[in-house]
């Protein structure tokens, strides 16, 4: 690509991409600190990706998605995960109609441009599955006909790392399914502070105005899969993502039995898009090396499995994304 092009490009970019700058002051009126919170938000949102969070409770997990969507005039659903909970309390149903003699077709919250799926674990499989059917294909079967769910389309599932008793782990082919899994951290002594302030005053919470429209998501969901990559940075996301499958090949034989299987195709896809995502935010029209480093813990740090033996010697995918990181030749 010649730079005349990439100019042109870089000029539409920061016109298409004004509103991320709204975005985040939008959702900063309600949400106190958190910025990696809401920068993996947008990039989930513009590189069309479902996100899971894991945090404890109380971290303003289910605030952020609300908020995000209250900026943007879209609908939203919350659907708490529960173990009695069924498909069709999540898809829909078919329910039989008196006055006509038909059955008809009841559509469930999924159906919703930005879906909370808190504490995802809590449901059996059969529930994750169909849930997980809707992100994969974005379309809902209820009887014998299929509806296609509106755009643009986010799920956002919460889990919490504390309570073990009575939760169904997702299986690594679902976790897979998520372009990135965002650890919330707790905040700062200032910020939580003023989360202190924000909430002890009688008018509760401030409201985020509606700065854009879904339509707008889905025209700079294009403009994101136009920004330019290198050959050279594509070839650094494939061989970070072959390190996490033949370590070896890459001078970490140190963890050869620490990792059980690496990441699928489906990490070096996502790498590459959560990057075009993040030099979107960062208004500019390609790619940079230190972009993809930092979306790379998001995207990868739920797609290599480990061993026992890493667990024994408490070694996690952090850590092996962290030498990783050290130790590929940067382009």
């Amino acid at each position: 690509m010649d730079s005349e092009n990439i100019k042109e490009l870089n000029e539409r970019l920061q016109r298409e991409s004004a509103f991320v700058d709204l975005v985040q002051m939008e959702m900063g009126k309600v949400i106190v600190g958190q910025k990696p919170l809401i920068e993996n938000l947008l990039i989930g949102l513009l590189a069309n990706g479902h996100i899971l969070l894991e945090g404890v409770p109380g971290l303003a997990k289910t605030l952020a998605i609300n908020t995000l969507a209250s900026t943007m005039d879209a609908k939203f659903s919350r659907i708490q995960f529960t173990p009695d909970l069924l498909p069709a309390d999540v898809t829909g149903t078919l329910i039989y109609s008196q006055k006509s003699e038909q059955f008809q077709i009841k559509k469930g919250p999924i159906f919703a441009n930005f879906i909370l799926a808190d504490e995802i674990n809590r449901s059996p499989a059969k529930v994750q599955s169909a849930l997980l059917e809707a992100m994969q294909e974005r379309q809902v079967t209820i009887g014998d006909e299929s509806f296609r769910l509106p755009e643009p389309f986010l799920v956002m599932a919460t889990q919490n790392p504390i309570e073990q008793e009575g939760t169904y782990p997702l299986p690594e082919a679902q976790v897979d399914r998520f372009m990135l899994k965002v650890v919330v951290k707790y905040p700062k002594k200032e910020e939580e502070k003023q989360i202190i302030r924000m909430n002890n005053t009688g008018e509760g919470l401030p409201k985020p105005n509606v700065v854009i429209k879904p339509e707008d998501i889905v025209r700079a969901r294009k403009v994101v899969r136009e920004v330019y990559m290198d050959e050279k940075i594509e070839k650094y996301i494939v061989d970070i993502v072959f390190a996490t499958r033949d370590p070896e090949e890459y001078g970490l034989g140190k963890f050869r039995n620490m990792i059980a299987f690496g990441g699928s195709p489906r990490a070096s896809i996502s790498l590459s898009m959560a990057s075009k995502a993040y030099a979107f935010i960062r208004r500019r029209g390609y790619v940079i090396p230190e972009d993809v480093r930092a979306v790379c813990y998001e995207v990868l740090r739920h797609r290599i499995g480990l061993t026992y033996e890493a667990e024994a010697d408490n070694i996690t995918s952090e850590n092996i994304i962290a030498d990783i990181l050290n130790t590929i030749e940067v382009p």
